[in-house]
């Protein structure tokens, strides 16, 4: 008979209790939340790459591996009396009905795309009444990727109204920061001064991303897989032509280059 997903979760605390108990593992034993959140981090990414490439396989075993570890923190904190993951559940469940007026209150919308709008607004209140929450900005973990953290910053912001009515206007904003990066560069100013101005221009970047209802991490990150792939095609026709790759120089390089964007095109 197949489990019901609680069911099978109670099975999974229940490992975990034992893994951490006294005739358990030594290593799950020794652990504490400073050696497992390493672990939790690459768990995560594990699974975001099987995502990528669409493997449900692995994104099935990716996520399995990933609830693994939230169970373990929980554990962690179980037995140090802070709280259990029964209470994570519940803070969650309440933290999703909350932000969600429009299917288990009276808010009502039309469209897809106003449903993350009205979660940032709603979670920018929820933060802004808590004592320890001087800014607007505050809870966008630092640890987060810099172009997602960019992001997150942006979306708070823009919550609270700090936002340009179209995108020409972030535009006309990055070309601002461009010219500003070009005169650092060409006044020869500082590596502080250059690196501000050059921060100024990714910050930009992804805000057009963000009004273009693109994520900018997701698009670099999809430019350097075609980079690879395009790099890896020339390295593979320097090798048939028996070419080092670090004697071909630039000239060689650029055409193989353009020949391989013409041969994905093509």
């Amino acid at each position: 008979m197949t489990k019901t997903a609680g069911e099978a979760f109670s099975e999974l605390v229940g490992i975990m209790a034992s893994l951490r108990g006294q005739q358990g593992c030594p290593w799950d034993r020794q652990q504490d939340m400073g050696s497992i959140k390493d672990y939790f981090l690459e768990e995560v990414h594990e699974a975001l790459e099987a995502i990528a490439k669409g493997d449900t396989a692995a994104i099935r075993e990716e996520l399995g591996d990933v609830l693994f570890e939230v169970c373990f923190l929980a554990r962690i904190a179980e037995e140090a009396g802070q709280f259990s993951v029964v209470e994570c559940l519940e803070d969650i469940n309440e933290k999703l009905i909350r932000r969600h007026p429009h299917v288990f209150g009276t808010e009502k919308v039309s469209e897809a795309s106003e449903v993350p709008g009205r979660w940032v607004k709603l979670k920018a209140e929820e933060k802004a009444k808590k004592k320890d929450r001087q800014s607007i900005l505050d809870g966008v973990p630092a640890s987060l990727p810099p172009l997602l953290q960019a992001l997150r910053v942006s979306e708070r912001a823009v919550a609270a109204g700090f936002e340009w009515d179209k995108v020409e206007g972030v535009l006309e904003k990055l070309e601002e920061e461009i010219r500003e990066l070009r005169e650092a560069i060409g006044e020869a100013q500082s590596r502080e001064r250059i690196e501000d101005e050059l921060g100024d221009v990714l910050f930009t970047i992804v805000n057009v991303g963000r009004k273009l209802n693109i994520r900018a991490h997701d698009a670099l990150l999809g430019t350097i897989a075609k980079f690879r792939r395009r790099f890896g095609i020339v390295e593979e026709e320097l090798r048939r032509q028996g070419v080092p790759l670090d004697q071909a120089g630039l000239d060689r390089l650029e055409a193989l280059w353009q020949k391989a964007k013409r041969t994905e095109k093509a």
